[in-house]
């Protein structure tokens, strides 16, 4: 039988549970589509299914995102043929040679974009997609709080906003990452350890921000509250630093009738037609020149220990890849 190389997890727990193992090379069923990967993405997503934050039925393979060529097709898939460019987000088991995917979860791409910056961007720009277009809607001109501006999805961030005309304010765990968010389009970065952080966030938006876009959680929430509008959004769509503790009503209403929300991309890509009405305004912005991915990190499949040391370990700027 024909087998192929994945990532498994037995048991949850540290990166070192992660190891390569040959499996057998799963066949495409009705409706389905074999992809063999050219590159797989690396998101904060797959260190929380691995160490049982975001709890999955274990043994497990990891890995939303990726790109690659149409491998072999299913009964009934009509509209791909085999060599054509295609790229997924929010699966399961990309850190693989080959993944089997219904038609569905997948997007064409364009001959301007590489597989590195598909299989780099679409969970991040998707998740920038429905965070600026449809959690609270961005038409240009506001200034809003971006935390870890200088991440996978921040970096992304920083030049959407841009290209929309938004001043985006960021904050970032060093210097270098804050003058890598400006670099980027962010109007203005603020290191988060920064004892004065409060008050220079403040000096940029002295009625406080219409939104904030939180993916750190437990370290940054009440000082995001405290920096909110009146009916301002906190937009909470990660916890980098741990789970938020309790979300008390009673604050939201003190701090000025606070909208609270928990947006997944999920919700989003089960809507009929969005996941590739996404993709093609991702895609046309990196063809347009307006967003620039920045593959900074690239792992062979092997090194998947490190590869996830190293983004716990915020060691990492801009995406991070692994290469089959």
């Amino acid at each position: 039988m024909d087998t192929m190389k994945a990532i498994r997890v037995d048991v949850c727990g540290a990166a070192e549970q992660m190891s390569v193992k040959e499996v057998p090379l799963p066949q495409p069923g009705a409706g389905e589509v074999r992809v063999k990967l050219k590159a797989c993405g690396i998101n904060l997503i797959d260190t929380y299914h691995r160490s049982g934050l975001y709890p999955l039925s274990l043994p497990t393979g990891l890995g939303c995102e990726g790109a690659g060529l149409v491998d072999a097709l299913g009964e009934g898939v009509d509209d791909l043929n085999k060599g054509d460019r295609v790229g997924f987000a929010m699966a399961m088991g990309a850190y693989a040679e080959a993944i089997v995917l219904p038609r569905a979860a997948l997007v064409k791409i364009p001959a301007g974009v590489s597989d590195e910056e598909a299989a780099a961007v679409l969970l991040k720009a998707m998740t920038v997609d429905y965070l600026f277009n449809d959690t609270c809607p961005l038409t240009g001109g506001e200034t809003v709080l971006f935390h870890a501006a200088a991440g996978g999805v921040g970096l992304i961030a920083c030049q959407w906003a841009k290209q929309k005309g938004v001043n985006l304010i960021g904050t970032a765990s060093t210097q270098a990452k804050c003058d890598l968010a400006v670099s980027h389009g962010a109007e203005a970065c603020l290191l988060s350890d920064d004892p004065e952080l409060s008050d220079k966030l403040r000096a940029h938006a002295t009625d406080g921000f219409p939104v904030v876009y939180d993916s750190v959680g437990r370290s940054t929430y009440r000082l995001s509250l405290g920096l909110l509008a009146p009916l301002g959004t906190f937009v909470s769509f990660g916890n980098a630093s741990g789970p938020i503790d309790a979300v008390v009503p009673g604050e939201l209403a003190l701090s000025g009738s606070l909208y609270f929300t928990r947006p997944t991309l999920a919700t989003h890509m089960a809507r009929l037609g969005w996941m590739q009405a996404s993709a093609d305004r991702i895609f046309g912005l990196i063809e347009a020149g307006h967003l620039t991915v920045d593959v900074n990190q690239r792992y062979p499949l092997s090194d998947v220990v490190r590869a996830h040391n190293d983004l716990e370990g915020r060691r990492t700027t801009g995406s991070s890849v692994l290469i089959p």
